[in-house]
């Protein structure tokens, strides 16, 4: 377990940006019982790793990410290695923390503290599909 500014150092963020992955929903690390100090396993840093990947190098906004906890498979988000021998893989029309309840899925850390857990609220928007009082791509009104 690491304390905040030794995952800083680990992904190159500043404390505050790490915070900020906690407090928009993206990683819940543990704290300790007698000062309240958060901290981090390997599963949150390799979260943070991601999430960072997907903001600053593929250029996703927070909003789009949490679009994307509901949306997309977890193995897609986190590029998981592991996908072909996991049971979430193979049962790909059910959300990973669902399937985690009946069998064991490959996935290294525990729902609670998953982003796609942490964001289950998020309503799934239909992101393909254009408002009624929107106008249709190229005509305006």
């Amino acid at each position: 377990m690491y304390l905040i500014n030794e995952v800083s150092r680990r992904v190159n963020l500043s404390q505050k940006r790490v915070r900020e992955y906690e407090k928009e929903g993206f990683i819940k690390p543990l704290r300790q019982a007698n000062t309240n100090n958060r901290l981090y396993s390997d599963f949150e840093v390799a979260q943070i790793l991601r999430l960072n990947h997907l903001i600053h190098e593929m250029g996703f906004t927070l909003a789009c990410l949490r679009q994307m906890m509901v949306l997309a498979p977890c193995w897609n988000i986190f590029a998981c290695t592991r996908r072909q021998e996991c049971a979430a893989h193979q049962s790909p029309h059910q959300i990973c923390w669902q399937v985690r309840r009946q069998m064991e899925t490959q996935c290294p850390g525990p729902c609670a503290r998953c982003a796609i857990y942490l964001n289950r609220e998020q309503p799934a928007g239909k992101v393909l599909e254009h408002q009624e009082e929107q106008q249709p791509w190229g005509q305006t009104g």
